[in-house]
């Protein structure tokens, strides 16, 4: 008889005890987070258009929060989601160009989780970097399915991926995944959670979805092509249908696997609507329950979001709201304080635990004024820019305007010049703000070059800087780099190590096959500009990159689908830039540049 146990025996006994030893009666947490669904677009809501009974039930369920406020747009509201703290303490304040990298120093749900002896995973939209250390594998979540950059079809992203059947990066290696990406981020979070390890999960799950481009199963959008009025919608709120179903299955997922009154359920979403930002010259398209703005504005529309937050086993639901203003930072101290774990050492956190509110509507509750900002440059961020100082009472936007949103909840009656004193306060408020968060605004997040970690470096143009600082004037999605517009920018790099690099440039992704002089004219939507500024067909004859203030050039071979440069660099930060050349001197940086220290 063999009387050693087997290594699994072994391995699910110690498994057990360690369960024990954190406390399996802790309970688990699924976080939801969708991407670009505003407070309006939900029946439960008030939306009579939309039909989204699940979430509904979720809401009569759980306690709401109605004046609860994320930032305008989507990365800095997963820096201070994910660390608690003011996207602009964090020094994540944009969405590309370099700024939507959370800095590695940063204490993130997924390390506070995974040191207080949950498991962590992570199913959806990162966007707070593709390379090491900014990786959310890095920054401590253990099982993380994710696609690359800020939304499918951007240029860190598998090429081509449109929203079925892609290929998303599993724990760092692309794998091809089947079905609709919502159903395949939430058929991973059910499969995560039915692991019977004994130690409690944490599950971030920010879905991509309903953010363009508008793909979803036909079945989904099909009841809503019938009215003329919700037709340039359809895809939209069949986005949103396809979410409501998801999060149904993934209901009855927790009771089936026994553990539904014991996990604490949150829905939310990164920002204001974005519905009517894609038909400018039809007008504003649905209903943004009474709100002025939508995704990217200072005004309430663009920053005030659902918030439903549901623990049976924990006594928080019954369908009660909580009208004090609160605010995504506030998500991290509270979950820890729900699931008895520590806050992160030593870190200056902005937001406060609303268990209070919770447990007790009459809490005793001290009024705070926050501030949500908006800054759309790679520069470093000015003063004001699409500003909200905020109060239980009082919105001051951008600065001269004043609003009594309890009086004028649509924001409709500028009264600045009849509370010069409001404004005073508001104004100090901000200022006071400002100085505390912006010694890390100008944080330096380099991307590394030759670290033990990842070799090769893959660089793409969404982490380009440019002269300009605009958003526009650079390719960061797919289709912008089927359009091939002769435009530039450069990388903020770090050579870890001294060394011999090979820089291989390319015009296409390698996964696409194509060469660089290669043209792919039917991949265009044939009615929609992608890009402001489209190239005429440029045939590159040479090409040439510039780093730590060396340049090197080689010709462009016949049919080649890149170019390798050999270079010997020093240690430490530097620009890189690269360029592909044609015989009339016209020019554009290479998209894609693999970047390997080589032995």
């Amino acid at each position: 008889m063999n009387l050693i146990p087997p290594i699994a025996t072994l391995l699910a006994a110690f498994l057990f005890l360690v369960g024990i030893a954190f406390g399996q009666d802790k309970p688990h947490v699924v976080l939801i987070m969708t991407d670009d669904q505003g407070y309006g677009d939900l029946a439960c809501h008030g939306n009579t258009i939309l039909k989204t009974p699940n979430i509904d039930r979720l809401h009569s369920e759980s306690v709401r929060f109605t004046d609860f406020h994320v930032n305008s747009g989507c990365a800095p509201t997963r820096a201070a989601l994910l660390t608690g703290r003011s996207a602009q303490r964090t020094g994540l304040w944009h969405v590309v160009m370099g700024r939507s990298l959370l800095h590695p120093d940063e204490v993130t749900l997924g390390e506070v989780f995974k040191k207080g002896g949950y498991q962590s995973a992570l199913f959806g939209k990162w966007h707070g970097g593709d390379n090491f250390p900014y990786r959310p594998q890095d920054q401590g979540f253990d099982e993380v399915l994710t696609h690359g950059g800020g939304v499918v079809g951007h240029t860190p992203d598998w090429w081509l991926n449109d929203y079925f059947d892609d290929y998303y990066l599993h724990n760092g290696i692309w794998e091809k995944q089947s079905g609709y990406c919502t159903d395949v981020w939430v058929d991973a979070a059910i499969k995560f959670l039915s692991d019977k390890s004994g130690l409690p999960k944490f599950v971030y799950l920010p879905l991509n979805a309903p953010h363009s481009p508008f793909q979803v199963p036909e079945e989904f959008a099909a009841p809503y092509r019938n009215r003329p009025d919700v037709v340039p919608e359809a895809n939209f709120y069949g986005m949103i249908a396809a979410i409501d179903e998801a999060v149904g299955r993934l209901d009855q997922a927790l009771a089936d696997l026994g553990i539904r009154d014991n996990t604490i359920l949150i829905f939310m979403t990164d920002n204001g609507t974005s519905r009517g930002m894609m038909y400018p010259k039809s007008g504003p398209v649905g209903f943004n329950a009474g709100m002025r703005g939508k995704k990217g504005s200072p005004y309430d529309g663009g920053h005030r979001v659902p918030c439903f937050i549901r623990w049976p086993g924990g006594g928080i639901g019954g369908g009660r709201d909580v009208d004090t203003l609160t605010a995504h930072y506030d998500l991290l101290p509270t979950l820890t304080e729900l699931c008895g774990i520590d806050n992160p050492k030593n870190v200056k956190l902005d937001g406060r635990s609303l268990v209070p509110l919770l447990k007790n509507l009459e809490a005793d509750w001290r009024e705070r004024t926050m501030i949500r900002e908006l800054q759309l440059t790679n520069g470093i961020p000015t003063k004001w820019s699409r500003t909200a100082v905020m109060t239980e009472r009082w919105r001051l936007v951008n600065e001269v305007e004043l609003y009594d949103i309890i009086a004028d909840p649509a924001q409709e009656h500028d009264i600045a010049e009849h509370h010069p004193e409001i404004v005073l306060n508001l104004t100090n408020a901000y200022h006071h703000w400002w100085e505390d968060v912006s010694e890390n605004h100008n944080r330096d997040c380099a991307l590394l070059l030759g670290s033990k970690v990842e070799n090769p470096t893959l660089l793409t143009t969404y982490y380009w800087n440019n002269e300009s600082g605009e958003q526009r004037d650079m390719p960061w999605a797919h289709q912008h780099v089927v359009d091939g517009p002769l435009q530039n920018g450069w990388w903020r790099v770090n050579v870890t190590q001294s060394g011999r690099y090979a820089f291989r440039l390319r015009r296409w992704p390698k996964e696409s096959g194509l060469a660089i002089n290669e043209h792919a004219d039917h991949l265009r939507p044939p009615e929609k500009s992608w890009h402001p500024v489209v190239a005429a067909k440029l045939k590159a004859t040479r090409a040439k990159i510039q780093i730590a203030g060396i340049e090197k050039e080689a010709k462009v071979p016949a049919n080649a689908e890149m170019v390798e440069l050999i270079v010997n660099l020093p240690a430490g930060t530097s620009k890189l830039k690269t360029w592909f050349f044609d015989n009339e001197g016209r020019s554009r940086g290479a998209y894609y540049v693999e970047v390997e220290r080589l032995p």
